[in-house]
């Protein structure tokens, strides 16, 4: 089904959300349609506050907003659905628009599986109808469902389209790009000459995948790495909790500009605690790149000014590889929490792969270097 047909039987006029693979034809035509329209289309910093901006949008006009994302944010939702939106509370009707990544039965990775086993049961659970949207539903029969569901959101509840892979298409085409020089996959090959046989704790999406290529390319041994290949917003908690627990290691956390925004109160935390053993890198490309590429707010915003504000002892910015291995040097020499924002382009190989090692085999190989 065309993304602009799914949308006219909606019948909205204001989408939220956090972008999605899946969902990539529709968010590819509200860029075309709206790009970034406080009025019409605004790109969350996560599921919940999407969910919020929606109830408040309800709560100014009287009308019914539309939230999209992956499944993965299914959880990042629960709150905000069940205190806020649910016809016992607020009574906030809201379409939500879910991207079903780890379908049983259809291959996806290892951080997608359960998540996928139980995107229906969760919505279901949260008194959220639901209909799953498929390469062969037609439009008709989706303009059948939104009379059943207009009538459910007219009760102040609300309902949600889970859409399988390749449900959603769009014929033209989006381009995502900066001026920034620099390219994260060269920025990572710098973090790892410096940092030798310090742990890492890398964030979900592109920047893990290529830190395991990079590794596999020298010979090195995966267990130096922690790839949080899901999780999303969470790897410079993780490596809180690694570096206060293991004082005499340097840890470093390569982060991505979506991941910081998505749980900015981690730095905070960072920050009160001051662990001094600890590196936090953003790399900053102002996209969701993973995902297909569209916008994150980070290049409006002072993200090492967020970083001094929270307590980091040292931060700064950087757009050039001699900066960035002068600042990588000082951090490794420094016992003092440091924060490196590295601006970067949008952009990846196209031939780029995805671990060969299993999520477990990660962990058990991580534990065990931490360890020795």
């Amino acid at each position: 089904m065309k993304a602009e047909d799914f949308v006219k039987v909606l019948g909205a006029d204001f989408y939220t959300g956090v972008p999605d693979s899946q969902l990539k034809a529709l968010c590819n035509y509200l860029m075309n349609t709206y790009g970034i329209d406080k009025k019409h289309h605004i790109i969350a910093a996560n599921e919940g506050n999407c969910t919020a901006i929606a109830a408040g949008y309800h709560l100014a006009t009287g009308k019914v907003p539309v939230v999209y994302m992956q499944n993965s944010g299914e959880g990042n939702i629960i709150n905000p659905v069940a205190s806020l939106l649910n016809e016992k509370v607020y009574a906030i009707p809201v379409i939500f628009v879910v991207g079903w990544r780890g379908e049983p039965g259809v291959h996806d990775e290892p951080q997608h599986i359960y998540q996928g086993e139980v995107t229906v049961k969760l919505l279901e659970d949260m008194d959220i109808k639901t209909f799953v949207l498929s390469k062969d539903t037609e439009v008709s029969e989706i303009e059948t469902v939104m009379k059943d569901f207009n009538e459910v959101l007219k009760n102040g509840k609300d309902v949600a389209f889970v859409v399988r892979k390749g449900a959603l298409t769009y014929d033209e085409k989006v381009s995502y790009e900066n001026e920034n020089k620099l390219i994260r996959e060269e920025i990572l090959r710098h973090i790892v000459a410096v940092t030798g046989t310090d742990p890492i704790v890398s964030t979900t999406g592109k920047a893990s995948r290529e830190l395991f290529e990079i590794r596999e390319a020298n010979k090195e041994p995966h267990g130096y790495d922690f790839l949080t290949v899901g999780s999303m917003g969470h790897s410079s908690s993780i490596a809180l909790g690694v570096a206060v627990n293991r004082p005499n290691k340097k840890v470093w956390c390569v982060d991505g500009d979506g991941a910081v925004l998505m749980h900015m109160g981690a730095m905070a935390l960072l920050g009160a605690n001051n662990p001094d053993n600890m590196v936090h890198i953003v790399i900053n490309n102002g996209a969701h790149e993973t995902v297909g590429g569209m916008p994150t707010v980070a290049s409006k915003i002072d993200l090492t000014g967020v970083a001094k504000a929270c307590g980091y002892k040292w931060a700064v910015c950087v757009n050039t590889y001699e900066d960035l291995d002068k600042e990588l040097v000082a951090a490794k020499e420094r016992n003092e929490l440091s924060f490196i924002e590295v601006k970067c382009g949008i952009g990846a190989r196209e031939d780029l792969g995805r671990p060969t090692t299993s999520a477990l085999d990660n962990k058990i190989n991580f534990m065990d270097f931490l360890n020795k």
